[in-house]
């Protein structure tokens, strides 16, 4: 096989999707590589679950840099370009980004969003599929650009909407799907 393509996961929270992609990359047909995972809050929970899973951490704190998001971002950009970064992928990274961060990595940053875009872009995903009475939810994988979750997709997974979801059940069955579809979709967006 030849080299895996060294990645980095943005995370700010849990990493849950970070998790799925370190059993993906540790498997030896899979294309990539975890090279650096990135969280811009030193609280985030992912960071140690990085870190014990054995790979290079990093945090860079947003609050320092007050209001310049394009500040964070460079130091954020030195950082990937440091570690010999070819693709990013966002995982939870819960900060839109400003047109630097985004023109720099075009083509080579993804994220996964928790709806079947390009309904529902945004936030509270769960809730607005429910009151608007939608039969089918899910999650997209798509690169980034500078719309907030407007970049082509690159693949979706569906599921139903039953009568007596809540918002947490029907978060926990999309996450249950985010899990198999972004690894998935990685290794066929390297290959």
């Amino acid at each position: 096989m030849t080299a895996k393509t060294p990645i980095a996961i943005l995370i700010s929270g849990r990493g849950s999707n970070m998790r799925a992609l370190i059993e993906a990359c540790a498997r030896p047909d899979f294309p990539a590589r975890i090279a650096l995972v990135l969280s811009n809050r030193p609280d985030a929970p992912g960071l140690q679950v990085a870190a014990e899973a054995g790979l290079e951490t990093l945090e860079i704190d947003h609050k320092p840099f007050g209001k310049d998001r394009e500040a964070h971002e460079r130091a954020v950009h030195d950082a990937l370009q440091k570690a010999g970064i070819h693709v990013i992928c966002l995982a939870g990274y819960m900060r839109v980004l400003t047109p630097f961060l985004v023109t720099a990595w075009e083509g080579k940053m993804l994220n996964i969003h928790p709806s079947l875009l390009p309904k529902f872009p945004g936030l509270h995903t769960h809730e607005r599929a429910i009151a608007e009475g939608e039969a089918e939810h899910g999650c997209t994988v798509h690169l980034v650009t500078a719309g907030v979750d407007e970049g082509p997709i690159l693949g979706q997974a569906r599921v139903p909407v039953l009568q007596n979801d809540t918002p947490d059940s029907l978060a926990a069955r999309v996450l249950e799907q985010e899990h198999t579809l972004y690894p998935n979709v990685l290794k066929t967006f390297l290959t």
